[in-house]
């Protein structure tokens, strides 16, 4: 059930609840996210994504783990609109899920994470660092994985992360910079890092 006792929590003291006319047009967002319509989806992120992110935050209590996790609800969202089943309950409380489960999620990698570098600080003197062939065709085989999926993007969506990434402009510059709003900028770099995540999964 997505209308959990969590859920309805969380909704509430995000002081997000939306109206019934707001909760049919985001609906229909996720029907057309059902569809494959990426527009739908930056609508969808656009008008919802300040609730996710506030739900995160207050788990997370760390702004940057809290933008991860808005992302990866995005990307949750597109992989499995079709699967969304309104009788169970409103596409505010679906959201609300997905993001409390991704972020225990990330709250259990954290804790994963740091039990295992606690360990290796003591024993920094054993590393060797001699050139290691594997490891750099590893590292090239990633680079091959990320250019390859690179090209899965629209031009304004590569262009846009491309400068975002390698040229240090700010949003405000980028959107200078192509001619293009800020909002325009900053939906295109958010659904080109979707769909990168989406094509590279998990590297490790």
């Amino acid at each position: 059930m997505y209308e959990s006792n969590g859920a309805r929590r969380a909704v509430v003291a995000s002081g997000a609840q939306v109206g019934d006319r707001h909760e049919a047009v985001w609906k229909e967002y996720v029907q057309r996210c059902a569809q494959q319509e990426s527009g739908a989806l930056a609508n969808l992120y656009d008008e919802s994504s300040s609730l996710v992110y506030s739900v995160a935050l207050r788990m997370l209590t760390n702004e940057a783990d809290a933008e991860e996790v808005t992302l990866d609800v995005y990307t949750q969202v597109w992989r499995t609109a079709p699967q969304y089943d309104a009788s169970r309950g409103s596409v505010t409380a679906w959201l609300v899920t997905i993001t409390r489960s991704r972020a225990i999620d990330k709250v259990r990698a954290r804790s994963v994470r740091l039990s295992l570098e606690e360990p290796l600080e003591g024993h920094t003197h054993h590393r060797n660092y001699d050139f290691d062939p594997e490891a750099q065709t590893a590292l090239n085989q990633k680079r091959g994985r990320i250019v390859e999926a690179m090209r899965v993007l629209t031009p304004d969506q590569r262009r846009a992360i491309e400068l975002a990434f390698f040229s240090g402009l700010s949003h405000s510059e980028l959107a200078t910079q192509l001619g293009a709003p800020l909002g325009t900028v900053k939906t295109r770099i958010r659904l080109g890092m979707m769909k990168l995540k989406d094509v590279l999964g998990s590297i490790s």
